[in-house]
């Protein structure tokens, strides 16, 4: 194996650990903002965002076992957590329309922090 071999080597692994670290630091952030909320919205982007993160990891792991089965395994995901947030943004629409306003007001209280935080 040659030295540049050797170095690509040592460079991917490096760079794999390296996005490892990231994408658990934004795991432990998006859990924090799913439990926090403060509103329904702000929790499915969060949950969207985990599967984003999740796909990360996948396929991350994939590369660094060189098991490639894993990238088909995160395109899956990324499908399902399509539908799931659509499946969200449909539950968020229609709870909207059937009188609830309480969407409405987690909205409008949302705005009113982020204006005063200003």
């Amino acid at each position: 194996m040659s030295s540049l071999d050797a170095f690509a080597a040592d460079f991917l692994s490096w760079s794999i650990t390296f996005s490892l670290g990231i994408l658990t630091i934004a795991f432990l952030l998006i859990v924090y903002r799913t439990v926090k909320g403060p509103s329904l919205p702000d929790r499915v982007v969060a949950l969207d965002m985990l599967v984003a993160v999740g796909i990360g990891f996948i396929a991350a792991i994939g590369l660094l076992t060189e098991y490639y089965l894993y990238i088909d395994i995160a395109i899956t995901l990324g499908l399902v957590g399509f539908l799931a947030t659509v499946a969200f943004a449909r539950f968020i629409l229609n709870r909207g329309l059937a009188g609830d306003d309480t969407i409405i007001e987690e909205v409008e209280e949302s705005i009113k922090r982020r204006e005063a935080g200003q």
